[in-house]
This record gives structure tokens, C-alpha cells and sequence, in this order.
């Protein structure tokens, strides 16, 4: 079993949740932050890299990737530590009031903090409508591209129309021994570069780029084999693959949270706006998964959010100090100490 221990442990990696891991630096606490997705950025990532964002103070526009590796930076010198592609399943409170969180994998996380940061909450990947599809889940199908060099050489299938199945059609064809991207319209959600990159990857053939169409059926003995496209002309074309990879979008769930004994509304998780406190001392929720009166689902909210739930839990963690924010002058400029 992997165990870390740590002040406090962030549950879900997106903007909220960088965000507090700089707030929590500032006061000198110590964060490992886990997440379901195989990398940092949330939704931001994983659904919509290339789309610009309006409303972050200092930003007329920032694209929402550019956003999460500027607060991969503004975190870098605080040191957190990072399980990647790990659902959180468990939440234990022990009798001194810290507490030990378990993902599905076996990590065991001991911290005195707990802050909930999933967002709307954990993400389950919005799966094709395909008989048997779930007999080749880790044997052909996977929903997510965690290690691109699994891929190699293989016989790789995708289907969608958004920034991820473009961006990781782009990349694979570099890797794959045959690719093939089917769509079932002929325009596409995503960035415009990345849909004028694959279309000129197939003109090279590169890639096999098939409009109009849908995966029907999967086949094979213990491993997936082929898939069926039912193309434009309702005619079915059998295609021989390693790899099935549907990339239709996330569809967000609580999921296990929901059994850890807090105060619910309607999905959400109802705190104090003193703190964003939830209703089991030493545990926080910010960002879109709580709710309170007013409550606007912004990320510079859950900014605003996670700075207040930060000087609290510092409280928490050093009970009966109280932390001053100390300045030394470095080339006339001033720095924290």
C-alpha cells in the first residue's frame, strides 16, 4: 500500500484546487492533491483546453489550458505532491480529528485537512450506447488516454468530435501503426487548428478519417479484435483494432463522497461562508461542488473560496499560532520570507 502523509489533502486538481495549494503555501502547510483524471486541470483540461476564458482578473482572455500551467507555476515553488488517476473512494475521520482518505488503487492519504475541490464531482466517462462494450473495458476499451506509449505500434480506433478526440487523434498518429478517427457529423466541436491538423493528416495518410459515422459493434475473443463503423450510406465496415477509445465528453457524479456523512442539496455540498466549512470539522468544499445562498459557480469564486478556507485550516493545523506573513527586500523587490 502507498501511504502519504501530508497537512492537507486536496481532492480533485482542477483550477480550485491548484488555486488552494498556492493559498495553503503561503501559510507554510503542506498539500497532496488527488484526482481521478490522469492529469491536473479538470474540466479545463480534459473537455476544453483550447477555449478562452473571459473572467479571471489580470486576464482579458486566457485560453483554459494556458490558465492551468500558469497555476502549475504559481504552485511549483510550494512543492505539492500529486496522485494522478486515482479516484478518492474512503474518507475516515480518527479520534484526534485528522483523517485518512483511500482511492480505488489502494493509496492511503493521512492529513489533518481534508478539501473537497471536485468541481461538479467526480468524473465518469460518458460511454457509447455499443452492445458488450463493457466485456473489453482494460482489453480493447479503454475512455481516457493516461500513457500515449501504450498505444505504440497498435491498431488504435477513435470516436468524437471535441478537443480531446482531435488533440489525441493529432498526437497518436505519430505512434500508432494505423489510426482512424470516426465522426458522426462532418464539422467538429474543437479547435479549429487541431480539426485543420487532422484533416491534413489524412490528406497525407497519416490518418483514417471517417465522417458520418458511428461505431455499432466490437468484437473479438478475450481482447477486442475489430469494430464495426456503420458509415454514411448505412453500410457496415468492419475495422480491425487493438484499441476502441470513445472520447464523448465526461458526465459528472458525486460518486463515493456522497457516503462520507455531509450536508447535501441537490448534488452539492452546503457549507459556512465564513470558511466554506462543511459540516464535519476539519473537512472543506470549494469551488462548483458546494452550495450557499448566492453561490455563483466562477472559478475566481472558488478562488475567493479557497483563500478564506485556507487561513481556517491553518488553524486547524497549528491550533493556538497565529501566522504572520513576513517580507525581505531581494533586488528592491519584495518577497516572502
Amino acid at each position: 500500500m502507498n501511504r502519504i502523509t501530508t497537512d492537507i489533502c486536496i481532492v480533485g486538481a482542477g483550477p480550485v484546487g491548484l488555486f488552494a495549494v498556492f493559498e495553503a503555501g503561503l501559510l507554510k502547510m503542506r498539500c497532496h492533491v488527488v484526482d481521478a483524471l490522469p492529469a491536473v486541470g479538470g474540466q479545463l483540461s480534459e473537455i476544453y483546453p483550447k477555449k478562452p476564458i473571459y473572467d479571471i482578473p489580470g486576464f482579458p482572455e486566457i485560453l483554459a489550458g494556458d490558465l492551468i500551467k500558469n497555476l502549475e507555476q504559481q504552485i511549483a515553488p510550494f512543492h505539492p505532491t500529486f496522485t494522478l488517476g486515482e479516484r478518492v473512494e474512503d474518507l475516515e475521520k480518527l479520534e484526534d480529528g485528522s483523517f485518512i482518505l483511500n482511492t480505488v488503487d489502494g493509496t492511503e492519504i493521512a492529513c489533518k485537512v481534508v478539501v473537497i475541490a471536485g468541481g461538479l464531482g467526480s468524473f465518469e466517462p460518458r460511454k457509447p450506447a455499443i452492445e458488450n462494450l463493457e466485456k473489453y473495458e482494460g482489453n480493447g476499451v479503454t475512455y481516457m488516454v493516461r500513457d500515449p506509449e501504450h498505444f505504440r505500434d497498435k491498431r488504435v480506433v477513435l470516436a468524437g468530435g471535441g478537443d480531446s478526440a482531435l488533440d489525441w487523434a493529432i498526437y497518436l498518429s505519430a505512434l500508432c501503426k494505423e489510426i482512424s478517427l470516426v465522426h458522426r457529423g462532418t464539422s467538429f466541436r474543437g479547435a479549429p487548428e487541431s480539426a485543420d491538423k487532422v484533416v491534413s493528416l489524412a490528406e497525407e495518410g497519416k490518418l483514417n478519417l471517417i465522417l458520418k459515422s458511428n461505431v455499432t459493434e466490437v468484437h473479438g475473443g478475450d481482447k477486442l479484435e475489430k469494430v464495426t463503423v456503420m458509415m454514411d450510406n448505412a453500410t457496415p465496415v468492419a475495422i480491425e483494432a487493438d484499441y476502441f477509445i470513445p472520447l464523448f465528453g465526461l458526465v459528472p457524479k458525486l460518486g463515493p463522497l456522497e457516503n462520507w456523512g455531509l450536508e447535501l442539496e441537490k448534488n452539492a455540498i452546503v457549507v459556512n461562508t465564513e470558511d466554506y466549512s462543511t459540516n464535519i470539522e476539519g473537512v472543506y468544499a470549494i469551488g462548483d461542488i458546494n452550495t450557499y445562498p448566492g453561490k455563483l459557480k466562477l472559478i475566481l469564486c472558488g478562488f475567493h473560496e479557497a483563500a478564506l478556507m485556507a487561513h481556517s485550516a491553518y488553524n486547524i493545523i497549528n491550533p493556538g499560532k497565529k501566522f504572520v506573513l513576513k517580507y525581505t527586500t531581494v533586488n528592491g523587490i519584495q518577497e516572502l520570507a
